[in-house]
């Protein structure tokens, strides 16, 4: 059964219907696959995509910020997102200007093409909670106070995984490792803190989020639910499915 936490006003399950993009249809549908490293985010994304394809809704795989113009992205990526955790000056520098300037943009400027749902591969909301794990810092705490002034979504999937799963996938290996995916996996204070600023900080900021566990289940299974939800609204689910709705209206 999926379970629909009620932080505010909200819809009943049997109430909540088809996924339609926030604030009308000028838009396209904007789905966030965001969580810890070695979550499984990518390889989840690239299952979405391939579902909704086969469907015959339009999808696409997006990184990054979302305003396709925005004016700072360049100078960010010469900044160290491996240790953002440990940076106040980085954590500020992608806070500011990064998410909350996209938040902006976004609005006169949105990712393109726009008769595809577009689905964003991480997104500020890790940030934040690195913020708060590693610091806390200034910046991340203020968004983590006010965090719809990021650019909102119109489904938010949060990954999450066991620690032995996930230093498997670190031994695994892929094309780059980095300190903070080790930090994550051998560091599990530091785990647990970002996935409490994630979760029920950062978090409150989705009209929907879909929280999964990549270590119980395949991605094309969470790739299905997902589809589900955003084609045809939630449904009753058996136990197996471990996965936590969260609902706002």
């Amino acid at each position: 059964m999926v379970r629909l936490f009620r932080p505010s006003r909200s819809l009943p399950l049997s109430s909540c219907r088809r996924i339609r993009p926030t604030g009308g249809t000028t838009r396209a549908m904007r789905v966030l696959v965001d969580g810890v490293d070695m979550a499984g985010k990518t390889t989840l994304v690239e299952a979405l995509v391939a579902e909704l394809e086969g469907r015959g809704r339009p999808a696409v795989r997006h990184r990054g910020m979302l305003c396709p113009h925005h004016p700072l992205a360049w100078a960010l990526r010469g900044l160290s997102q491996a240790r953002q955790p440990d940076s106040w000056w980085t954590t500020t520098a992608y806070v500011f200007g990064g998410f909350l300037l996209d938040s902006l943009l976004v609005r006169v400027d949105p990712p393109r093409p726009r008769n595809k749902v577009i689905v964003q591969d991480a997104y500020g909301d890790r940030m934040v909670a690195f913020g708060m794990a590693g610091g806390p810092y200034l910046a991340a705490a203020l968004i983590l106070r006010w965090p719809r002034l990021l650019a909102p979504f119109d489904l938010a999937v949060y990954l999450h995984a066991s620690p032995e799963a996930r230093a498997r996938r670190l031994l695994q290996g892929r094309g780059h490792i980095d300190v903070r995916d080790e930090r994550t996996v051998k560091d599990t204070k530091f785990t647990e803190r970002f996935h409490a600023f994630h979760v029920h900080g950062v978090g409150r900021r989705h009209r929907r989020l879909l929280v999964l566990d990549s270590s119980k289940r395949a991605p094309d299974d969470m790739a299905r639910e997902i589809a589900d939800l955003l084609l045809n609204g939630p449904r009753q689910q058996g136990p197996e499915r471990q996965s936590t709705l969260r609902g706002q209206s």
